[in-house]
């Protein structure tokens, strides 16, 4: 509840801080690049490309390199720092970060940079969830929920995809499933999305022609359509790497980065202006099939080209707004051809521009599924879904089968850290003691002497005993206690003996018993039913959960053998050695 309560506090706070952010970027856009004081938006096909182009672009990214100087996590587009946040420093951001972010990358995107706003708003609304999540008591793990609530409501508060917003952040920031998680994110990302048709518009944000895809005599060219984007992404990734590798070889300090980059954008964007800024007018256009073929090659090319330079180089912008762009350019190439080629009616150039959209999209940053409901609720066009989710997977396929890494998690390799892409339940948590206790017990009777036990350790065997009177049991001694004492041999072993014993019952989880050997520094619990001694769970026990996991990964024979009479017979499945 205490979570949920602080999620509708998110919802509002991420839905402010997108109005902040969007207006922010359309003031500085007009001061510098169209030299008037407005909020009211402009098509960057209208920018009068020229010398101050350069001027404005190489200031913004001056400006960005002294804004890091106090709050370094500004660079680049801001979820990996987030997911570095999460795994390794118990989801703590600087209170910085939630000024510093959203500023550097106004100034980018107002400059001209080829960014959109979702990265920095994510961050922006993860600041201010972990922020909220270290002034008031709770967990690390709960920390963590906040900073995926925060970033969920900010990206929801922005584009009026809510449902989308709640997938992202537990694809790439939450790394749980969980009921006390879910509850949070949805809160905030509700209200923040209530926020969004407050403050902006309340239809979706690209309008589409009507279209008629959905049959299956139209798959094949999705098929094909996924595969192009597999591949597409793969570019645009092992792209951007190479080229931040430029940048770190580069013979100039760090600091001079985000100026090379606002230097090489800007030279795109003389021949190129519609490829500077956020662009979701022209991601528009390329939807509604007004951009002529050879247009949108020309665009999608001079996109990629002006984000390689301008996110390489480190300075702050967003990845999503960039690829949507990008992609949905260069379905429309890759849908034209397959009209052109593959026999039955044409589809629709939009609608290869729509599918292209989630495919890259999700694909480049193995979110596919927070891809796939995005680019849904970007749209709002039902009849996308069948091909959408069938050329999302193909392509991510494909990626996969040649990138390790993704567009979030290069970095983060970088720095130690793999993240994997599996959700599941946690074997500890389902596996009863019962399962994995050790029943055969070697005890010590209640009546034995120091010396005795003392024998019992010089012969080898186990670091603790319990001490049992008729099953019923009465203490324990480790091995360290006998070392540590200087009692003599004939003295009764209960008197120094640990009465007070820690114990688990056969019932409990596995995850019960682990939480109490780190709480109380021991590797040996017994397992009691009553006062009655049945067990003991030791730390190779536990090992026999995550065996068993390990084995349900193993490849098993088929269920059916052939009989020498060349009969079918049915058999039991074996785990292959």
């Amino acid at each position: 509840m205490l979570l949920a309560v602080i999620g509708a506090v998110l919802g509002f706070a991420g839905g402010g801080a997108a109005w902040v952010l969007v207006h922010l970027i359309e003031l500085i856009t007009n001061a510098a690049l169209f030299h008037e004081l407005s909020a009211e938006g402009h098509p960057l096909a209208e920018l009068d490309t020229g010398p101050w182009l350069f001027v404005a672009a190489i200031v913004g990214g001056l400006v960005i390199s002294m804004l890091a100087k106090w709050s370094p996590v500004i660079r680049g587009h801001g979820i990996p720092e987030a997911m570095e946040a999460v795994l390794t420093k118990q989801s703590r951001i600087a209170p910085r970060t939630a000024v510093a972010k959203p500023i550097s990358a106004a100034i980018a995107i107002g400059t001209g940079a080829p960014f959109g706003a979702e990265g920095p708003i994510i961050v922006t609304g993860g600041s201010v969830g972990s922020l909220l999540g270290q002034l008031i008591p709770v967990t690390p793990s709960e920390r963590k929920i906040l900073l995926a609530a925060g970033a969920a409501a900010g990206m929801s508060a922005t584009f009026g995809a809510p449902l989308a917003a709640v997938v992202l952040a537990i694809e790439l920031l939450l790394f749980e499933f969980s009921v006390r998680a879910f509850v949070p994110l949805v809160v905030a990302s509700s209200i923040a999305g209530g926020m969004h048709s407050l403050l902006f518009d309340d239809g979706p944000l690209f309008r589409v022609p009507a279209h008629d895809f959905a049959g299956l005599d139209v798959l094949p060219a999705f098929v094909l359509l996924g595969v192009a984007c597999g591949v597409l992404a793969i570019v645009i990734s092992r792209g951007l790497f190479v080229v931040e590798d430029l940048y770190r070889r580069l013979p100039v300090r760090e600091f001079w980065h985000p100026a090379i980059g606002a230097a090489g954008f800007a030279t795109v964007g003389l021949f190129v202006p519609r490829a500077l800024g956020v662009g979701y007018d022209v991601i528009g256009d390329v939807l509604g099939g007004r951009l002529a073929v050879a247009t949108a090659a020309g665009l999608a090319i001079g996109k990629l080209l002006a984000w390689w330079l301008a996110l390489g180089s480190g300075t702050s912008g967003g990845t999503l707004a960039p690829i949507l762009l990008i992609s949905s350019a260069f379905g429309t190439v890759i849908g034209a051809a397959l009209n052109d080629v593959l026999p039955g009616p044409d589809v629709a150039l939009g609608a290869f521009a729509i599918v292209a959209m989630a495919a890259t999209f999700g694909a480049a940053t193995q979110a596919t599924f927070a891809a796939i409901v995005f680019v849904f609720e970007l749209t709002r066009d039902y009849e996308v879904i069948l091909p959408l989710m069938l050329a999302s997977v193909v392509a991510d396929l494909v990626y996969s089968a040649v990138n390790e890494d993704s567009l979030m998690t290069e970095k983060l390799r970088r720095r130690g850290l793999r993240i994997g892409r599996h959700y599941g339940v946690d074997p500890f948590a389902g596996t009863p003691v019962a399962h994995i206790m050790t029943t055969a017990v070697d005890t010590l009777p209640a009546d034995a002497t120091v010396g005795e036990a003392r024998g019992r350790f010089a012969a080898g065997g186990h670091g603790a005993y319990p001490l049992v009177d008729d099953r019923r049991l009465v203490g324990i001694i480790a091995r360290g206690d006998i070392l540590r004492g200087s009692w003599a041999d004939r003295e009764p072993l209960v008197d120094h003996a640990t009465r007070d014993v820690v114990t688990v019952h056969p019932g409990d989880s596995a995850q019960h018993a682990l939480r109490i050997m780190v709480d109380e520094h021991v590797e040996h619990v017994p397992v009691v039913d009553c006062t009655e001694l049945v067990g003991i769970c030791t730390r190779t026990d536990l090992l026999k959960v995550r065996r068993r996991q390990l084995d349900l990964e193993r490849r098993q024979h088929g269920v059916t053998r052939i009989r020498r009479d060349g009969r079918r017979r049915s058999t039991v499945t074996e785990a292959s050695p």
